[in-house]
């Protein structure tokens, strides 16, 4: 069987470009109006495409806040994406509906409690996206000074999936009887208490959401270093990463895969998406100057601010733009993405100028321009070479990209028979061919 694309759609509104939402056909009140929330994911759906994802931050960044506005990605208001993707349940049918919590600042029986209640409401659609937080902005805003050291945050991580994991399995399948003639209400053999005792975490359990449509709702993980990587194979069904070359891709693609089976798991029931944002012309030349339109809506004073998060406490702003990236401390944000950037300057030896520029485009991810059919030729070759199962897809503004994705790429796509023409179930795990799981309870 011919192998099949995977898609999703990273709703970062209100667009991933940094100047994209001054687009003419950009509509800006996406970051905070729920009925162009509900369209978009509709638009994604009439395009038969997997899922929505939502990014999340529980901060604002202080390079946001300082710079009077004008910061370029003008990301400063969302909604909370895990009451967003309860709402959307309700506005969609078959598309699934993933957002972001992270582990450092929140509690396992909260998070496990709210996605096994949004599979429930979507009937079996939520997807749960574990990250460890990158913006040190964050921790402020919980009574800290900084995040855990990174080592410490990811073993924070793997525990509390432990945990979500081991509240989400302690509902067998069937045990909520609701018998009236009888007066049992539920088979108390099938729920399970948890009582975990762990070095971050102490969780008594049984969770009082009974189990999901999905037997556990789908978790992603977007971490790229060595320690983001292992937690991906021995947790997620989903991987999102960022990788701007074909070698890249397929490095990344072999060692998550190989580290999936050494956990003991089919590295087919792991999907890796690398982000891809696409810029859709009808002709070349129109892609071309859909593409320029968008570097010139960059901010005139951009300088190095898309990358100085990445940074460490070294300030780039005290280097020349048109000079070389210097060598970069390790910081405690995100190193996988630190070691993405530092790894492009060295091999197409950009300036720091450049660096930024790329970064404000896409944040670092890779995007291409062209027509329908060069697109589709470029997502294909990724597929059949092993650099990805599919692509989570970013859009430079809303609605207009996504909706010219769906109609023109979309289309060209189920023309090669790499992408469905329709959904395979009701289930998000069906759709991404992914296995719903037992209770480990109920194989003893």
């Amino acid at each position: 069987m011919t192998r099949q694309l995977k898609l999703g759609a990273f709703l970062f509104t209100p667009g991933n470009h940094a100047g994209g939402w001054r687009h003419p056909a950009a509509i800006p009140e996406t970051d905070m109006d729920f009925a162009l929330y509900a369209k978009l994911a509709q638009t994604a759906e009439r395009g038969k495409l997997d899922a929505v994802f939502f990014q999340d931050t529980a901060a604002i960044a202080d390079d946001t806040l300082a710079d009077g506005g004008r910061n370029g990605y003008a990301r400063v208001s969302w909604l909370e994406p895990v009451t967003l993707i309860a709402a959307l349940a309700a506005v969609t049918r078959d598309i699934g509906l993933i957002s972001t919590a992270t582990t450092s600042y929140n509690e396992p029986y909260h998070v496990a409690r709210k996605f096994a209640s949004i599979d429930h409401i979507s009937g079996g659609r939520a997807g749960w996206n574990l990250v460890t937080s990158q913006i040190e902005n964050e921790s402020g805003n919980f009574g800290r000074d900084q995040h855990l050291e990174h080592a410490a945050r990811y073993e924070r991580a793997g525990e509390f999936y432990d945990v979500v994991r081991g509240l989400w399995d302690g509902w067998e399948d069937g045990a909520l009887l609701r018998d009236k003639d009888s007066a049992i209400y539920f088979d108390t053999a099938k729920v399970h208490r948890l009582d975990h005792r762990g070095r971050h975490f102490r969780v008594r359990g049984p969770l009082n959401v009974a189990r999901s449509p999905q037997g556990r709702p789908v978790v992603s993980q977007a971490g790229s270093s060595p320690a983001g990587r292992d937690l991906a194979a021995r947790s997620a069904d989903l991987v999102f990463t960022a990788a701007v070359t074909l070698d890249e891709a397929r490095e990344f693609y072999a060692d998550v895969k190989t580290r999936t089976a050494a956990h003991g798991r089919n590295p087919d029931h792991i999907k890796i998406l690398p982000g891809l944002l696409p810029i859709v012309g009808r002709s070349e030349a129109e892609a071309h100057e859909k593409y320029q339109q968008l570097l010139d809506l960059l901010p005139a004073d951009l300088g190095s601010k898309p990358i100085n998060r990445l940074a460490g406490e070294l300030d780039l702003s005290k280097y020349p733009l048109d000079g070389p990236l210097p060598d970069l401390p390790p910081n405690n944000s995100a190193l996988g993405r630190q070691k993405l950037l530092v790894d492009l300057a060295r091999r197409d030896n950009l300036t720091i100028r450049q660096l930024a520029k790329h970064f404000a485009c896409a944040g670092g991810h890779r995007f291409i321009y062209g027509t329908p059919a060069r697109i589709a030729d470029e997502m294909q070759h990724w597929l059949d070479n092993d650099g990805a199962d599919g692509f989570n897809l970013m859009f430079p503004h809303f609605p207009a990209p996504l909706e010219e994705f769906v109609d023109l790429v979309v289309p060209e796509l189920q023309r090669r028979g790499i992408f469905r023409t329709a959904y395979e179930g009701r289930t998000l795990r069906e759709n991404l061919g992914i296995p719903r799981p037992a209770s480990p309870h109920a194989a003893r």
